[in-house]
């Protein structure tokens, strides 16, 4: 038996996501007030659509504050971490797949990442911004070439990684060593 480790990280809220949730809240009484105010000056029959706008409102901002809830799954099977991205409990989305061998640098800072460029970024991280606590893994793949990987394990992940990395990676993450 191959080993399996796996890990779920909630994602943090962000300002983003408090600015999205006010504008839904002020959306769901503007629009249908709107409606109720015109019905006055144009036709009765506006009243009754700001009212049927306002019960369809409800459903449409909880749908909004439920798709902020997102969490990342990281998981080892063999020698591939395989990465998922779960919004609000209901749906799961594939966000990469990378073959561990594949791994060419492994950081925990950006400091050494900073300069580079590459094809694609996948981020998977709880705060992206917070880069202290970030890892950062950059792996060839196949069909974009360089890519970065923005994600944090745990150590369960890590010592599931650990044997299919390259020996310098491992004396250079693990053991701090140059």
């Amino acid at each position: 038996m191959e080993g399996f480790n796996e890990q779920v990280v909630k994602r943090d809220k962000t300002a983003k996501n408090l600015v999205i949730k006010i504008i839904a809240v002020v959306l769901l009484f503007v629009i249908p007030l709107t409606f109720v105010l015109l019905a006055r000056v144009i036709n009765f029959y506006l009243a009754l659509v700001g009212f049927f706008l306002f019960i369809g409102g409800i459903y449409v901002v909880w749908w909004v504050f439920s798709q902020q809830k997102v969490e990342y799954e990281y998981s080892v099977v063999a020698d591939t971490l395989k990465i998922a991205k779960i919004i609000s409990l209901r749906k799961r989305k594939k966000v990469c797949d990378v073959p561990i061998r594949e791994i060419v640098q492994l950081e925990s800072g950006d400091k050494n990442i900073r300069n580079q460029h590459f094809r694609k970024m996948y981020v998977a991280a709880k705060n992206p911004n917070d880069t202290a606590a970030n890892t950062f893994a950059v792996f060839n793949d196949p069909l974009y070439g360089k890519c970065l990987l923005v994600f944090n394990p745990n150590e369960k992940i890590l010592e599931g990684m650990k044997p299919y990395l390259d020996k310098t990676i491992v004396i250079q993450f693990f053991y701090k060593k140059a």
